[in-house]
């Protein structure tokens, strides 16, 4: 099927309803690895159903409309795709389960060129089954293989900027070898993530990490450095991939700011490879405290 841009800009998606459970909620937080440490007693109310917390980042996996761009009529070379940037706004704090909808709209196409590549910002919107709005999640995908088609390079949004000097918080988070086997069991089947020939194809000696995993790990490293483990203070989260985690590294998390706007980035130690930049996540203070 023949790339057509304008006609991926009119595509429509069925709202996705999605029911998800305590387990659910569990077996995402095991796939970010919290838990590891099972006496760790800030960790386990996100992997144990008693007095259970939901991790904020979770939303960006839920009402998803499965791997659309693999679909044989959009004419993507999806084995060149890959994650180029996230954003989770949380309107209210996630429940460790629910009932969720999600819309799904494909905002701009924008051509990098044939040597990089299309890229696609796409928003979905989570509605709690009241009606309410819970949350609002937006990615950049880079369709590598289709740049070239002759539309607009841009405006694409800035780069938040972090700041010049040294870190005021610092986060190591490992991870296993079997990270992304583990992971991909919350929705996300993409198998550049788990067979190694996809991989090759994709331009990867082995198969990576999930953007969304090594984001979500990111949201954990926050939780523990400036939210107590209180998931409800984090109300946004932004990043863009700025390379590929492979399993079973280790990712540093730096963050500049305690509360309100907070800037952070995310280091694949082993080969000291920034791999999630230009972070930005909203806090809110402790409950009861000053903002």
């Amino acid at each position: 099927m023949t790339f057509d841009p304008d006609k991926l800009l009119r595509r429509h998606f069925e709202p996705v309803e999605q029911t998800y459970t305590s387990k659910d909620s569990i077996l995402y937080a095991l796939g970010l690895g919290l838990g590891r440490d099972p006496l760790d007693r800030r960790e386990l109310p996100f992997v144990y159903e008693e007095r259970q917390r939901a991790v904020p980042t979770q939303a960006a996996v839920l009402g998803y409309p499965g791997f659309w761009m693999k679909e044989p009529d959009t004419g993507i070379d999806w084995r060149k795709v890959l994650h180029a940037s996230q954003s989770v706004q949380l309107h209210r704090p996630l429940q460790p389960a629910g009932t969720v909808i999600g819309r799904t709209r494909v905002k701009t196409i924008l051509d990098k060129g044939p040597d990089v590549g299309a890229l696609f910002f796409v928003e979905r919107t989570l509605e709690q089954s009241d009606g309410a709005l819970l949350a609002t999640v937006e990615q950049a995908v880079m369709a590598r293989g289709n740049g070239g088609f002759g539309g607009a390079s841009g405006p694409s949004p800035a780069a938040v900027k972090l700041p010049d000097g040294p870190p005021e918080h610092v986060c190591d988070l490992a991870t296993l070898a079997s990270q992304a086997l583990l992971y991909r069991l919350s929705g996300d089947f993409n198998p550049l993530h788990a067979d190694p020939d996809v991989a090759r194809s994709g331009g990867f000696d082995r198969p990576i990490l999930h953007g969304l995993c090594s984001y979500g790990i990111a949201c954990h490293a926050l939780l523990r450095m400036l939210c107590d483990y209180d998931p409800a203070r984090l109300k946004r989260i932004d990043v863009r991939f700025s390379a590929p985690v492979y399993p079973g590294e280790t990712i540093r998390v730096e963050a500049w700011g305690s509360r309100g706007e907070v800037r952070f980035r995310a280091t694949a130690l082993e080969r000291q490879k920034v791999v999630l930049n230009n972070g930005l996540a909203v806090i809110d203070g402790p409950q009861g405290g000053s903002a």
